[in-house]
């Protein structure tokens, strides 16, 4: 079988954060062939970054059993998926001035670093498809999460008119068509969730129709004693903050909050992110910590890439593909 990238990347990637990349990948194949499944975790703009390309096939081969994402990963991906032909890319973006940033502003270009998404296009494109999902469950008593929504969406075949990349690059359209688990901590904090609890304040919309921050976690406390017999579940995670911390916190909460002593740690764990350890910072907090939070054992396999993810997480997850 051709291994392209399984062979480039174990010749040349021997020290370092390089061999640190490797033996991650190799852990988390060795992971799945032993029977265990695996969380992603997304933070930052990675669905801006197009990781879409891989993450969805990813997806499609069962390499990952559930995700969780920050509101904005959740979004992205399907405005790259509707309006990728408007969006703008400043190479140059380290020597905007301030009125040079003004002007993308005003010509409604929302910059994230190097990439501008197209307000017209991307947000309120699917605000108008979106909405109309909202109050068609609010009328019949419904109530769902907010992936969910995005799920009727997609699935709808409403969106089709609009696609402007091949739909096999899409990680949320193949998360639909399998029904894969997310849970979005923080969703609120996000475009779609700015624009849903203006319907709120305006009256056409209840916040009671969207499920909340609380019931992802009793789902999630319901969803890992489920998946976490045998070789257990592991935990792979892209950058810091609350897209990692939420899920992680789920084992510690059960076991110590809900008293279920028999809860598996984590199984594996992996971090991709170039944070600094320093003050109180989770992203760059090293796994160890984790096991004084009763998050990770002592021999839970843990790596740390400290490099850019946009770089070494479509490296590993080709490696995955390759050998697993």
């Amino acid at each position: 079988m051709n291994k392209p990238i399984t062979e480039f990347i174990e010749k040349y990637y021997l020290h370092f954060n390089a061999a640190a990349l490797v033996d991650a990948s190799k852990g988390y194949v060795a992971h799945l062939k032993d029977g265990g499944k695996m969380l992603i975790s997304l933070a930052g703009a990675m669905s801006t970054a197009e990781l879409g390309k891989i993450l969805a096939e990813m997806i499609r081969q069962d390499k990952v059993q559930i995700i969780s994402c920050t509101g904005a990963n959740l979004e992205e991906d399907l405005m790259n998926l509707v309006a990728h032909s408007h969006y703008v890319r400043v190479p140059n973006y380290r020597d905007l001035t301030p009125q040079e940033e003004w002007a993308l502003l005003e010509k409604g270009l929302n910059r994230v670093t190097d990439t501008c998404i197209p307000e017209e296009e991307a947000f309120r494109r699917l605000q108008k498809h979106i909405y109309e999902i909202w109050k068609d469950a609010e009328e019949k008593g419904e109530r769902y999460f907010p992936h969910e929504y995005m799920y009727k969406m997609l699935l709808s075949g409403v969106l089709e008119q609009y696609y402007e990349i091949p739909k096999e690059n899409s990680w949320m359209l193949a998360a639909a068509e399998k029904n894969l688990p997310i849970v979005v901590p923080g969703w609120e904090d996000s475009t779609m969730g700015n624009i849903f609890a203006s319907y709120c304040i305006k009256g056409d919309l209840k916040p009671s129709t969207m499920k909340s921050g609380i019931e992802y976690m009793t789902f999630l406390a319901d969803w890992y004693p489920k998946n976490s017999a045998g070789k257990g579940v592991g935990f792979f995670q892209i950058g810091g903050g609350i897209a990692g911390d939420f899920p992680i916190c789920v084992v510690p909460m059960l076991y110590q909050d809900l008293e279920m002593t028999d809860i598996p740690f984590w199984s594996y764990f992996c971090q991709i992110s170039d944070s600094t350890t320093s003050f109180g910072s989770y992203s760059g907090a090293v796994p160890n910590e984790k096991i004084t939070w009763g998050k990770l054992d002592i021999n839970t396999p843990k790596y740390i890439v400290e490099s850019d993810a946009t770089i070494c997480a479509p490296l590993m997850f080709q490696y995955i593909l390759e050998n697993s």
